[in-house]
């Protein structure tokens, strides 16, 4: 009795350059994919050059610009009361006079912009020097609405240092001459992923910056931060 023939399939071996010509045009090839993957990240680090400042020696400036960063069971995350809690600190030291608070209010149970405001007047910003865009859904559509939709020719943005350079390369694109406050942050999982997420993040903001597209929704001008401006004079 013959026993069936078992037929072992030996795992393929990766198809690689034989020839040192064809082994030499493939390292070429990767080192040319690595360099193309870095022209964002430094782009944005060029484009942002030496506009970051701290709370201390940033220029005196109208507007503040703070970023949404999430809100937990509605109040702003760690991450976000930081910003916030940056701005107010500028507030009260006379170096900015109206802020400028962009986030995500795409559905009526998630409200980026009024937690954010409601936090500040808790730490002395009068309610009357808030601006709120609520259609801030991400770095770039809240850079041109700042500029285009509430006319803010010059800024003081403030976010995470792992996120401030892009911010700054963004507005300054947008047509908003900024200066970028990166705010301290612990070194949490939070923070290791918002640093790994900038490098993917740099290729569409570069994409942004070239292109220039629409927000999401642009909508009509508002004059919140022509009249805020106007209620502290």
């Amino acid at each position: 009795m013959r026993l069936p023939r078992v037929s072992i399939r030996r795992p393929r071996r990766p198809i690689l350059p034989r020839t040192r010509k064809g082994q030499r045009r493939a390292v070429q090839a990767v080192m040319l994919l690595c360099v193309l993957a870095l022209l964002p990240a430094t782009w944005m680090f060029t484009a942002a050059g030496d506009r970051l400042r701290t709370t201390a020696d940033v220029p005196r400036t109208e507007v503040a610009v703070v970023f949404g960063a999430g809100l937990w069971d509605g109040e702003p995350s760690p991450y976000l009361a930081h910003r916030l809690d940056a701005a107010a600190k500028l507030y009260r030291a006379g170096r900015i006079e109206v802020v400028l608070v962009t986030g995500d209010n795409s559905r009526e149970e998630y409200d980026e912009p009024d937690a954010m405001r409601a936090y500040l007047t808790k730490h002395g910003v009068p309610d009357a020097r808030i601006v709120s865009d609520y259609a801030g859904f991400d770095t770039w559509d809240s850079c041109v609405r700042a500029k285009k939709i509430f006319g803010v020719d010059r800024a003081v943005l403030i976010s995470q240092g792992f996120h401030i350079r892009r911010a700054v390369a963004l507005c300054q694109a947008a047509g908003v001459q900024s200066y970028g406050v990166g705010v301290d942050a612990k070194h949490d999982v939070t923070w290791y992923y918002g640093g790994a997420r900038e490098v993917f993040a740099a290729g569409k903001a570069a994409l942004d910056a070239l292109f220039e597209p629409d927000p999401r929704f642009l909508g009509p001008k508002e004059p919140g931060v022509t009249k805020a401006l106007a209620s502290g004079r």
